[in-house]
């Protein structure tokens, strides 16, 4: 079975993406469910994280302070590192778990915003990578989400470039033109990693 890592910048269209995958019947390994998961209330790595960058990050039912875990962050870049040494060893083993549960299938997507910025190539077999010009991102998050412009590059800035995602892909779904264009390369796709494997 190949293992096919699916990824693209906001509003680059990757979750219309992750979707026509999952019509054609294709399992998809969801990283961000994955990310929530393991830190939810009472779990293993949410205590490190309260133990390693402070206990005021748990509110008082329990559960992660995301407001504030996102403020320490973003001023102290040590926090960021300590963070992702305690997230990212559990998510790839938990990616891993899911993947190995797949029995069956051709292949198995793995939904992964971060793909490259946490350096997670070497897992896959395959790279996609869901890609628009910056323009269309910037259109696009401000039409879905509400967003200033400012707020949106801001985002564009702490994520991986068009330059540096492509650079991994071992292919490139071309999302500047209409949904329908979008899913006709994922059909020819499937076909072609079906055949693949």
């Amino acid at each position: 079975m190949l293992k096919v890592g699916l990824t693209g910048g906001i509003g680059c269209g990757k979750s219309t993406a992750v979707d026509a995958f999952r019509v054609l019947g294709v399992p998809i390994v969801d990283a961000d469910k994955i990310s929530k998961k393991t830190v939810k209330k009472g779990s293993e790595a949410l205590e490190e994280i309260a133990h390693v960058l402070g206990e005021d990050l748990l509110l008082d039912n329990g559960e992660l302070n995301r407001s504030l875990l996102k403020q320490i962050i973003f001023s102290d870049s040590g926090a960021l590192e300590k963070l992702e040494a305690i997230l990212h060893p559990r998510i790839k083993a938990e990616i891993n778990k899911q993947i190995l549960s797949i029995k069956d299938q051709a292949y198995v997507i793995v939904d992964i915003p971060l793909l490259v910025e946490k350096n997670y190539q070497k897992m896959f077999d395959q790279i996609i990578v869901v890609d628009c010009s910056p323009e269309q991102q910037i259109l696009r998050v401000s039409r879905r989400d509400d967003l200033i412009e400012s707020d949106i590059t801001k985002i564009m800035k702490n994520q991986a470039s068009q330059e540096q995602r492509n650079m991994f892909a071992t292919v490139i779904l071309d999302n500047t033109r209409s949904k329908e264009f979008l899913i006709s390369q994922i059909k020819r796709l499937h076909t072609e990693l079906v055949a693949l494997s």
